[in-house]
Parts: structure tokens; sequence; C-alpha cells
């Protein structure tokens, strides 16, 4: 199999094609993390995107559902530079070219993904066209059509993403918590289970009088994909829990999410970040965490309202990376506290954000 990446700028990238026969466009993006690439392809964030690592060998240690972070790969193409095709461990079930192909994802190995990922650093992100084949590929057909790519941030693509129904878990526990699932990874699920909390599941557009039904302590807003803006239902039903004093902790779109309702602005980023490796200094201390992030935009802290301050910022560019209500029991944080993969520092904040509940 061949295959070949075609950008917006039309430059062209051939190479080895794996997975599924197929021809995808989308937001091509990179992610530095050396582990964890069953977790990133099952991440929803990643729905609209085509994800390039930037660790050269994947494939390695193969697939195992035990990695997933929801039920499905949610990518829509795959770029490697080398593809594993013998991986070794006890836990692997099936060759990542196995397991893209039945998920009918494409997939191109054999390209120089640093030099991709320094065009993208530069230039931003692109828009590009994946396309998997046998023979030969219409190059010039395919320059043409990736200068007319579709944004995927235009789409609603958290509502393609978020559970259908209401789900509850660990029926028996007291403290209730609501999760609104914008895309959820399911680590963040586990973290509260954990810690014997009582989840209601719920979907990105399930309006405030159904989640009071449940009469949950507090409410949690999940990851998820996109642009925030698109979220209307969710904004405005995050408006109505805070007019409730409903105590609330966002995460990663959950952060932009909980700002927007604020009444604050948010901003694409250039390239995004996404890795495990990210530095985040907590306002106002030399306390410094290493966080695992996966986001495309951020929150814009000069349109912060009164009442309102960040919580912590990237030190490597400084944008934002987590805000707080400093009179009412609202917070969230742009990064992924449940990590998975990534560093464990932050998962403090499940038991702090469950221990300030009723």
């Amino acid at each position: 199999m061949k295959a070949v990446l075609v950008l917006e700028d039309g430059s062209v990238w051939p190479g080895e094609g794996f997975g599924a026969f197929a021809k995808v466009s989308g937001e091509v993006v990179f992610n530095t993390g050396m582990v964890g690439y069953p977790e990133s392809i099952t991440d929803p964030s990643y729905h609209g995107q085509i994800l390039c690592q930037t660790y050269p060998l994947i494939g390695n240690y193969g697939v195992s559902p035990k990695a997933f972070e929801s039920d499905k790969p949610k990518i829509w193409g795959y770029i490697v530079s080398e593809l594993c095709d013998v991986p070794s461990h006890a836990s692997s079930e099936k060759t990542l070219d196995a397991w893209l192909k039945e998920s009918a994802i494409p997939g191109i190995a054999g390209i120089d993904t640093r030099a991709l990922t320094k065009k993208l650093r530069v230039h931003g992100v692109m828009r590009g066209i994946l396309e998997t084949f046998n023979t030969r590929a219409d190059l010039a057909a395919l320059r043409r059509e990736a200068r007319m790519c579709p944004d995927p941030n235009k789409r609603h693509l958290v509502g393609e993403v978020s559970v259908k129904r209401i789900k509850t878990y660990n029926k028996d526990r007291k403290k209730c918590v609501a999760i609104i699932d914008c895309g959820m990874k399911l680590n963040i699920l586990q973290c509260l289970l954990r810690r014997e909390a009582k989840v209601i599941r719920v979907p990105a557009d399930t309006p405030f009088e159904k989640i009071m039904e449940y009469a949950p302590a507090g409410v949690m807003v999940s990851n998820g994909p996109g642009d925030p803006k698109q979220c209307g239902a969710t904004i405005e039903t995050l408006r109505r829990l805070m007019a409730a004093d409903m105590p609330i902790f966002g995460i990663c779109l959950g952060n932009q999410l909980l700002a927007l309702a604020a009444g604050a602005d948010t901003y694409k980023l250039k390239f995004g970040h996404r890795s495990q490796n990210q530095p985040c200094l907590e306002e106002g201390t030399k306390r410094c965490y290493i966080t695992s992030q996966n986001h495309g935009f951020a929150v814009d802290v000069r349109t912060l309202p009164k009442g309102w301050t960040p919580w912590f910022r990237n030190a490597n560019d400084g944008t934002n990376e987590g805000i707080r209500c400093l009179e009412r029991p609202f917070r969230s944080v742009q990064f992924h506290p449940e990590a998975a993969p990534g560093p464990t520092d932050t998962e403090y904040l499940f038991d702090e954000f469950l221990g300030r509940l009723p």
C-alpha cells in the first residue's frame, strides 16, 4: 500500500500506507509524546484531526483495549515516521496496522515527521488530505482539494463524540458528581470512580433542569474536540449552573467552556499543545507541574470578568492553563490531571474537587 499527505499549502509528503484504504481530510496536528499512542488515538479530543507522532517508532508495543480512552479510535488519520509490524508486549492483542485497518482509518509511514512538525510550528496548524492507495494518486487533484479542505472546527465536533444517553456509575455511593461529556477521556471517569463517587454522565447538550433532577453535589465538564464556541447549549447550561452556585470543575475544553460561560473569550493557538511534558506554573507560587495536554484553543485571560483570576499558566509560552472564581466554587484547568498517558503530578485536583463538595 502507498500513501500521500497533501497540505493546504500544496506540499506533498509521499510514504508507505498502512491501516485502511481511504481518503480523509482534517486538521494536521502533532503530538510530541514518546509513549501512549493507543491513548492518543482513542482520545475524543482528536476527532477531526490527522495526528502526526514526532516520536520516530510507533506500534512497538502493539494495541491493548486496556489503554483505550474511548470505545474506538477517534483520529481521522495517522502519520508516523516508522511503523513497527512486530510488536512485543504481554498485553498486546493486535498490531497498530490491523487495528487501524478494522477501524477504517488510513495511516502513512516513512515520511520525515520532524520536517513536517517544523513546518506546522512555523506556519501553524494546517488542513490536509491523507490518502492510501495501491496504484497512483492524482496529485494535482489532491492539491486542489487540499486548498479547499473544510475547517473541521466549524462543525459541532463535540456533538459527534459526546455520549448519547445518560449513564450512571457507582449507583450506591452517596457523593454524586455529574459529568458533562464533551468527548470525555475514560480515565477522567476512572479517577472519580476510584475515589468512590457516584457519577452521572450526561450528553454535552443536556439542559440545566435535567442535570438538577439528579441532585449532584458538583458538576465536572470534560475535555473534547474543536472550537468551544460551537458548544452553545453547554455554555448556557454552565451559566445556569453558576447562577445556582453549583460547584464546577472543568478539564481541557471544560476550561474554555467555563471561561465563555463566565463572559470571557477564547482564541485558537498557532499549533496547540499536544504532549505529556508541558510545564505549568501555579499562579502566585513557585510550584511547577509537568502535565499531559491536548488542546488547540486557549482562554484569553485579559477578558476574564471581575472576580475571576488565572490559576495556572504554561511555563513555555505563558498561555492560560486554568482559571478560578475567587468567591464562588468554580474552577478549571486546561491540562489533563487524569493524565493517561503522562505524569500524575496534578491528579490531586480530583481529591481537592471532591473534598470541597458537601
